[in-house]
C-alpha cells in the first residue's frame, strides 16, 4: 500500500514538472513539430480543412500511399505499467513487413514462477494481484 502512494504522489510529481514546461511556450513555439521524419505525420486539422495541399497530404497518409523506409526500428514510450515497446520492420513498401508490440506486463510475468515457488495457493493470488497484471496483455 505504501508504495502505491508514493507512485500516487511521484505522478503528481511528473505531471507539475510536465505542465510548468508546456506553461513555458507560448504561441507558434507551441506548435508541434516532429523532427525525425516530419512527412509521416499527421497535418493541422484546421489545415485540412482550409488548404489544399494538407488535404492531400492527410489522404495520403491515411490511406497507406506514402512508402515506409526500409529498415527496422525499435521505439518504446512509458505506459502505466511500465516501457510499452514497439518493433517495426519494414521491406520499403507500403504496410510493414512485421510490427510486434512488446507489453509491460508480460515481463513482469515471466517472474511470477519464481515469486511463488513454495508458496501457499492464496498467497500466489495475493501476489499476482501485487504485479497489477493485466490479463488482456498476457494473451497477445
Amino acid at each position: 500500500f505504501l508504495v502505491r502512494g508514493e507512485e500516487v504522489w511521484q505522478s503528481l510529481s511528473i505531471i507539475e514538472q510536465a505542465y510548468k514546461k508546456v506553461q513555458a511556450f507560448k504561441g507558434a513555439e507551441a506548435e508541434i513539430y516532429h523532427a525525425d521524419v516530419p512527412e509521416f505525420y499527421l497535418p493541422k486539422k484546421e489545415d485540412v480543412y482550409t488548404k489544399m495541399e494538407a488535404l492531400i497530404w492527410h489522404f495520403k497518409i491515411i490511406m497507406g500511399e506514402t512508402a515506409i523506409p526500409k529498415g527496422e526500428v525499435y521505439q518504446s514510450v512509458e505506459g502505466g505499467n511500465g516501457e510499452l515497446g514497439f518493433y517495426f520492420i519494414s521491406d520499403g513498401g507500403r504496410t510493414p513487413y512485421r510490427l510486434h508490440f512488446r507489453r509491460p506486463c508480460f515481463i513482469y510475468y515471466q517472474a511470477y514462477a519464481e515469486l511463488t515457488k513454495g508458496a501457499m495457493l492464496s498467497d500466489a493470488i495475493m501476489t499476482m494481484s501485487s504485479l497489477n497484471l493485466i490479463a488482456g496483455e498476457l494473451d497477445a
